[in-house]
């Protein structure tokens, strides 16, 4: 995949989230990892690219083709993504099963049959076979968020965007969840995931966007990023992180 974007503005009244954000990925990123300090920008930009929040002003672009800037055509690219969250935001009064197989069948129009066919072999294949019918207050912290993760996959997305998925997950939960995404990664998924994760992003990601203050600081290959950055503001953050790693 390509993604371009280009003086990307986002406010949230005063707060100006995106301050003319720009980058452009290499043609064949198949995994992008968003970085830098927290309030840096890096929720709203994956938002943005998803289509799930429109910018004030400026233009993303997905494989060289623009993101609508309406309401309706924004909701029509967004339904071809897979948004996975911090909060898991599952339904509690539904079980993991129900909470895949309910956005197929009122969102994309599957079939019972098909969308619960769906939902068993993702549960399956994440290792949740057996929490089919729990609901979340019945799951790990790390089961409801493959649980979500399942969800997301569930339509077929060309596109799977996660938010620090990882943020409110002890480091055995953090660790089955970061199983699942490489695994994800490693079978052709294409991702765009924003992270505190340094090291997962080293093994994973192909392509960093490095923003700081809501601007895109870095962009470029993982390799480079890591190996020989130039950029101040990146090396700082990446020593922080470090310290105590």
């Amino acid at each position: 995949m390509k993604l371009e974007a280009h003086q990307l503005i986002k406010r949230y009244g005063s707060f100006v989230a995106l301050d003319g954000a720009s980058f452009r990925t290499g043609d064949q990123a198949r995994v992008v990892a968003l970085l830098g300090p927290s309030g840096g920008g890096k929720s709203t930009l994956l938002r943005v690219l998803g289509g799930l929040l429109l910018p004030d002003s400026g233009q993303v672009k997905v494989d060289d083709v623009p993101l609508p800037i309406d309401e309706m055509g924004a909701l029509r690219a967004l339904r071809g993504n897979g948004f996975v969250f911090q909060g898991y935001n599952l339904f509690p009064h539904l079980s993991a099963l129900e909470n895949i197989t309910l956005p197929l069948l009122a969102v994309h129009r599957w079939s019972p049959h098909d969308a619960k066919r769906r939902a068993v072999e993702l549960l399956a294949r994440l290792g949740l076979a057996d929490h089919a019918n729990k609901r979340p207050a019945e799951l790990s912290g790390g089961q409801q968020q493959r649980a979500a993760i399942a969800r997301a996959l569930a339509p077929k997305p060309s596109l799977l965007l996660l938010d620090e998925p990882t943020s409110a997950l002890d480091p055995v939960m953090t660790g089955e969840v970061l199983d699942v995404i490489r695994e994800l990664a490693e079978s052709g998924q294409q991702i765009v995931l924003a992270t505190h994760e340094i090291s997962f992003a080293r093994k994973v990601a192909d392509w960093i966007v490095f923003l700081s203050h809501g601007q895109v600081d870095v962009s470029c290959t993982a390799n480079e990023f890591f190996q020989k950055t130039q950029s101040m503001k990146a090396r700082d953050y990446l020593q922080g992180l470090c310290r105590y790693r």
